[in-house]
């Protein structure tokens, strides 16, 4: 089983609002992001919020999901890791790292990455968009301790530089695993 952590705790400050309430399509980029989660191989969906958490937390709370709210959040990334990591079932062998500001990672990339995760023999999972790197990460549970040991908005890039035998690099045709919501124009669709 692979459990997903949405990280969604930021304030979003490159964006200059919030950005996972954003409106998107009739949802919005957070409900967007989540609803592909849901619709993939996941085993299960935890949520980690932390600004402005208890607004965010009426818009997702009817999902079929965990939620976590990081007290912490603005110390970085590394806090809403260790947060979301106390959750994860008991049963999964690997974590799913995503953001919650990627509404254009669709449900069959995730799919993929799952499926080639399991199929070999290494500890961490990347997706590449011609040949760029992306997110959502995938890394084993043997990574559990110093992934809820990061500091900062570092995220797995250190663990990642530290084990790069261990890393599979999986080649999807889906450019939203590269694509920052944060340089986007204001105006979404």
């Amino acid at each position: 089983m692979v459990s997903a952590i949405m990280l969604a705790a930021g304030q979003a400050k490159r964006m200059g609002r919030l950005k996972q309430l954003m409106p998107l399509g009739k949802s919005t980029i957070l409900e967007q992001s989540l609803d592909n989660l849901l619709g993939s191989k996941v085993g299960e969906v935890i949520v980690v919020l932390g600004h402005r958490a208890e607004e965010i937390k009426k818009i997702i709370a009817a999902r079929p999901l965990k939620i976590a709210v990081n007290k912490d959040y603005r110390q970085g990334m590394g806090t809403s890791i260790a947060v979301g990591l106390k959750l994860v079932d008991n049963r999964a062998e690997a974590v799913m790292l995503t953001l919650g500001d990627q509404p254009f990672v669709d449900s069959p990339t995730i799919d993929r990455l799952i499926e080639e995760f399991r199929v070999h023999d290494k500890g961490i999972a990347i997706p590449t968009y011609q040949g760029k790197r992306g997110h959502p990460l995938i890394f084993s549970l043997k990574y559990e301790a110093p992934l809820a040991a990061l500091k900062g908005d570092i995220g797995g890039r250190e663990i990642i530089k530290e084990h790069p035998e261990d890393v599979l690099e999986v080649a999807v045709d889906c450019e939203g695993i590269v694509i920052d919501i944060d340089t986007m124009p204001h105006d979404l669709p």
